[in-house]
């Protein structure tokens, strides 16, 4: 079913405005790397610290994860049936990219997001800090995860909706001129 006139420039800005969101959440690769590394000499040379840096570093990979995840699947950059699909005729594979994540992801994204509402807002507005070292900022995984359900179950609505993947799709095979024995 084709998308109505006013539905699909909502789409594309949703897509753009996730678009924005994984390429600032990219950027988060480089404090992760400068925490895991610096763990080390925090423990050994300072020592002290090394917990918190460690703490943090958990969090903003949680961050990075839950952006990541949905870029690598807007990308067809993730891992996928591809060779049981690339025997399949043109017209189905472009049928599976666009409805296979309205069929398989998003019941699962949308689950966790009504399950995890409550501990997740529970989680934030209480502060938890982590259970071992009682650092603030737990809170920020646990609200990682219910983001990483969020961007998918986006992501799935804009694959439903038609607005085609930016990357290369990996996943879909061989094009229809091609032969597969």
């Amino acid at each position: 079913m084709p998308a109505g006139p006013r539905s699909r420039p909502s789409v594309v800005t949703l897509s753009a405005g996730l678009d924005r969101a994984t390429r600032a959440g990219a950027w988060l690769v480089l404090p992760l790397a400068v925490l895991l590394f610096a763990q080390w000499p925090l423990r050994d040379a300072v020592g002290a610290w090394s917990r918190q840096a460690n703490d943090i570093a958990q969090w903003v990979f949680a961050l990075y994860v839950a952006l990541a995840l949905r870029e690598a699947t807007r990308q067809r950059a993730h891992m996928a049936a591809g060779l049981f699909v690339a025997r399949y005729p043109l017209r189905w594979r472009e049928r599976i990219a666009r409805f296979g994540e309205a069929i398989c992801v998003l019941p699962w994204a949308v689950f966790v997001l009504v399950t995890g509402a409550v501990p997740t807002w529970q989680s934030v507005v209480g502060l938890e800090a982590f259970p071992d070292t009682f650092n603030p900022l737990y809170f920020v995984i646990r609200a990682s995860a219910w983001l990483l359900a969020l961007m998918m179950a986006l992501q799935a609505i804009v694959d439903l909706a038609g607005e085609p993947a930016t990357g290369s799709r990996p996943d879909m095979g061989p094009t229809e001129g091609d032969t597969i024995r």
